[in-house]
């Protein structure tokens, strides 16, 4: 047991001296919120998107406002944006953000068919958004979901992703097209 401890310490000092190591871990390996308090407050900058997959008459439903739930992709967006603004309370260790900006975009895609869900969240703070910007596309493919499931049970949320965070000590990432 003890080999196995002082195993588990040196793989802990390796990563942590790469940079590898993971900051929601403390060095006993408990979890722990980060703490930001000497970081300086910069502006930052999330877009996350994903996809909902669908019928295309579904897609048309949806088009044309005749979804029996009422304008689907509205709601959404609400939904999206609440969703950002309440992520510390959905991810136990995001830290509670004073959020300056959150915009959901959902563009209806006739090729998927089905919907685009792109959300971009800006907050001038300590720590990033990106946690918000997923969260406010996971809840807003959620309420699409859930105002078309009547009609079609088959619908699939897909390719949840990361695709640009601006800002803060790691700098600038875009993911690949």
């Amino acid at each position: 047991m003890a080999g196995k401890a002082s195993k588990d310490k040196a793989s802990k000092d390796k990563a942590s001296k790469g940079g590898a190591a993971l900051t929601h871990i403390d060095a006993s390996g408990e979890a722990r919120m980060v703490d930001v308090s000497a970081k300086a407050a910069t502006e930052r900058t999330a877009v996350a998107e994903g996809r909902v997959v669908m019928g295309k008459a579904t897609l048309e439903l949806i088009v044309s406002g005749n979804a029996k739930k009422g304008d689907v992709l509205g709601t959404a967006r609400i939904a999206g944006i609440m969703a950002a603004k309440r992520t510390s309370e959905l991810i136990p260790l995001c830290h509670p953000l004073a959020l300056s900006k959150v915009t959901l975009d959902i563009t209806p895609d006739k090729k998927l068919p089905g919907c685009v869900v792109r959300a971009t969240v800006k907050v001038t703070g300590p720590t990033g958004v990106e946690m918000e910007a997923l969260t406010a596309v996971s809840v807003a493919c959620l309420t699409i979901y859930d105002m078309i499931k009547a009609v079609e049970r088959g619908v699939r949320i897909e390719g949840i992703h990361l695709v640009e965070k601006i800002g803060g000590k790691s700098g600038h990432y875009r993911a690949e097209p």
